[in-house]
Formats: structure tokens, C-alpha cells, sequence
């Protein structure tokens, strides 16, 4: 399979981006998201086609499901991303040189993006939107579960673009299989930066494979610590919004880190897991702690495979530590450097959780659902990034961008 022609037209298209003004970006935006809702029937029509072929009990099944409601607030994400303010030729540093010389640092966009993802639809609207409000041209590989839906989404931008007379190659959607990832991944010269979300199979191969700079985002391996000295209903509603809120996304609970002298309140903390039929996977001692406590048939002893795996469903696991110490080197062996919790009213031990934890996100009284970049007011994201280079955390406007210097002279020479 060879995709060089989608390639170039997108590379080309990205270069035509830098004569859009934000005003006409944002009436695009504007105009897509009435084009979404109007379009609700069809979208439906081609993700119930999507939907047919995979079991309702695979945990992807909800992230590949749209319903009227979720397109209702993917058009009111789009409408945010219109209202944000451009994150493009920002001066983001200003020198004046002692010959004479003025250097400016001003943010560009990055060029071609291409983003691979899993089945969830509603990352085409969103990639989309971010992109082009950052000016930035985008290559989508969808996953094969999702492909009918990504096409009907494709299809509704293409026809916004055309109708406002803009290149409809600003957006491409790659064919399925693995092929066309194999030939984004490779395209070298043409994209800019391969941005991966999903799990960690995917976010491995891509790293593996990719001659194209990466930034990951998705894997999360996310874990909160009940400290000693701790506000038991706080922890007791962390523990259940962050796993059970939305349990197949990224930033859901995958771990309770619990301090031994909190082992009587275990119960307690569990029980509103219960109402949602969690499976928890408990080590020896907090197994004691609820054996009699909470259901039987959901409640099963851990093996070494159920800590630093990333869940995707209503299931959890849970280990005994000593101390804060403990827990800190529990989250240094099994984290994927997402978002890690603590909850606790001691300040010492606080101040120590946020200084050793090495992650995108850490928390304090609160649930891991909130990594998201529109809680952070970031509007739309691409994903969670969780390495350190270039950007970490959510994946929103200024994070799709980066910076040219611009020199101005008057007739000076080095020597």
C-alpha cells in the first residue's frame, strides 16, 4: 500500500493553513459543530455498524459507542475550542542583543500530525478541531472497530471545509489495517509528529516502529494512596469516581495503595464499589480486611500480573503498604507516569507525594478523572502525555505547537 499522494496533499494542505486567520478558523469550528448535530442520525446509522461487530462485554465497547447525548456534547467541545484564544504567533520571549540585534521567540504551529487511536469516534472530532484551531494539518489511523464511524465524522468535516473553500486535505483519514499504520509511522518528511492514544500495546508498537518523532499519550496505570492520617469519605469517593466514572478511558482508578493502619476502614472505603459490581483483586492483608465485608463473588486474591495493569473495566486491585515510603515505591515500579493520588491531611506527607511522584498528574483529596484538558480549561485534547519531552499532561492547544525565532538586523556582520 502506498500513501505517499494522501502524505503530500495533507503536507501541502498544512502549508495553505498559515494564510487562515483564527476568525475564519473559528467559524469553521462554529459551523461543524451545528454540521455534527444535524448530521446525528447519520453518525448513529454508521457507528451502529461499528457497534454490531464487537460484544457488548468488551470494555472498548463504551469508548466506541456514540449516542445522541455524546455527540450533543462533542459539538459543545468543538464550540469551546472556537472560544479559545489562538495559541499562534504568541512572542514567548523577546531579546534585544547588544549589536543591535532583535530576536524574538514566536509559536508556530507543528505542521503534520498524525494520530493513531483506538475505537473511539469521538477522538476524530476532537483531533480535528485542536489541530486546525492550532494550525495544524492532521492525519488520522482510526482503529478497524471504529472505521465506519471515523469515515461518517471524515466525511462532515470534508464537507464544512469545502463549502467555507478550504483544502479538504487538512484532514485525512488513513484506510484500516496495519499497513497504513506501518506507512504513517515510516513517513518521514512528510509528518511532523505521530502522536499515539490508546493502550499500552499500541503505544509500544508505535514507539518500536515509528521513524517519525513520538509523543505518547493514553496508557494509564493510575493509582491512590490512603495515607495514615486521612478524611475517610474523601478517600471513599476517590476511589469510587475515579474508577467507575468512565471505566474504559485513561485516567480511571487502576490501583488502592493502602496504609496498614487503615486496613479496619477498608470496608468502608470499598463499599460503594460494590453498587457497580467492581471485581477487586486484594493482596493477603487487605483480602482479611474484607472477606465477610464486601461480596464474595467479587472479591478475589491479587497475583503478581494485577499491579501495573491497566484495567479498562470495572475491576481493581489493591495492596497493603507500611507507610507513604511504601506506596512511593509501588507507584516508582508499576506507574505509567499518568496521574497518581494521594489522600491525606498529613502536610508532610503531601508536600513529600508531590515532590517523588513521577507522573503528568498528582493529585491530593481527589479522584484521577479529572486528568482531562477541558477540566483544566484547556478546552479539546488529544490525549495525556506521559513523557517529559516537548510536552506532558494533557495535549491541548499550546501543547500542539512550537516556536521559530525571528531576527531582525540592520545591516550587521559577524566577525
Amino acid at each position: 500500500m502506498d500513501l505517499t499522494s494522501i502524505f503530500s496533499a495533507v503536507q501541502t494542505a498544512s502549508k495553505s493553513l498559515n494564510k487562515i486567520t483564527d476568525s475564519q478558523i473559528n467559524d469553521v469550528l462554529l459551523c461543524l459543530a451545528d454540521e455534527a448535530e444535524k448530521q446525528t442520525d447519520y453518525i448513529l446509522a454508521e457507528n451502529q455498524k461499528d457497534l454490531d461487530k464487537m460484544e457488548k462485554s468488551n470494555p472498548m465497547y463504551d469508548r466506541l459507542m456514540l449516542t445522541k447525548e455524546r455527540i450533543a456534547g462533542i459539538a459543545s467541545d468543538i464550540r469551546n475550542v472556537a472560544t479559545l484564544p489562538s495559541p499562534l504567533g504568541k512572542t514567548l520571549k523577546e531579546v534585544n542583543r547588544p549589536n543591535g540585534l532583535n530576536l524574538k521567540r514566536v509559536s508556530v504551529p507543528i505542521g503534520v500530525v498524525g494520530i493513531i487511536y483506538e475505537a473511539r469516534p469521538n477522538v476524530s472530532f476532537d483531533v480535528f478541531s485542536i489541530c486546525f484551531k492550532s494550525g495544524n494539518a492532521c492525519i488520522l489511523k482510526g482503529g478497524t472497530d471504529a472505521y465506519n464511524s471515523n469515515a461518517a465524522i471524515i466525511n462532515i468535516i470534508h464537507s464544512i471545509l469545502k463549502k467555507k473553500g478550504l483544502d479538504e486535505n487538512i484532514v485525512a483519514l488513513l484506510p484500516a489495517g496495519r499497513e497504513a499504520t506501518g506507512e504513517l509511522l515510516n513517513a518521514v518528511g512528510y509528518v511532523d509528529m505521530i502522536i499515539p492514544r490508546g493502550s499500552a500495546g499500541l503505544i509500544n508498537f508505535v514507539r518500536a516502529n515509528a521513524k517519525v518523532p513520538v509523543i505518547e499519550t493514553g496508557a494509564g496505570v493510575c493509582h491512590t494512596y490512603i495515607d495514615e492520617e486521612c478524611d475517610l469519605q474523601i478517600g471513599a469517593d476517590a476511589i469510587f469516581n475515579g474508577k467507575t466514572r468512565r471505566p474504559s478511558v485513561c485516567n480511571t482508578l487502576d490501583c488502592v495503595l493502602i496504609n496498614e493502619h487503615r486496613l479496619k476502614d477498608l470496608p468502608f472505603l470499598c463499599k460503594q464499589l460494590a453498587t457497580k459490581e467492581v471485581i477487586i483483586y486484594a493482596d493477603e492483608q487487605s483480602y482479611k480486611a474484607l472477606e465477610g465485608n464486601y461480596p464474595a463473588n467479587l472479591l478475589e486474591h491479587a497475583t503478581a500480573e494485577h499491579f501495573g495493569l491497566e484495567f479498562l473495566s470495572l475491576r481493581m486491585s489493591i495492596r497493603t503498604v507500611s507507610d507513604i515510603n511504601g506506596a512511593l515505591d509501588h507507584i516508582a515500579q508499576y506507574s505509567s507516569k499518568h496521574s497518581e493520588a494521594i489522600i491525606s491531611s498529613n502536610e508532610q506527607n503531601i508536600a513529600l507525594f508531590d515532590q517523588m511522584v513521577d507522573a503528568a498528574c498528582v493529585y491530593t483529596n481527589t479522584s484521577t478523572a479529572w486528568t482531562d484538558g477541558a477540566q483544566f480549561g484547556l478546552g479539546a485534547e488529544i490525549g495525556i502525555s506521559t513523557q517529559k519531552m516537548h510536552a506532558r499532561g494533557p495535549m491541548a492547544l499550546e501543547e500542539l505547537t512550537t516556536y521559530k525565532w525571528i531576527i531582525k538586523g540592520n545591516g550587521q556582520v559577524r566577525s
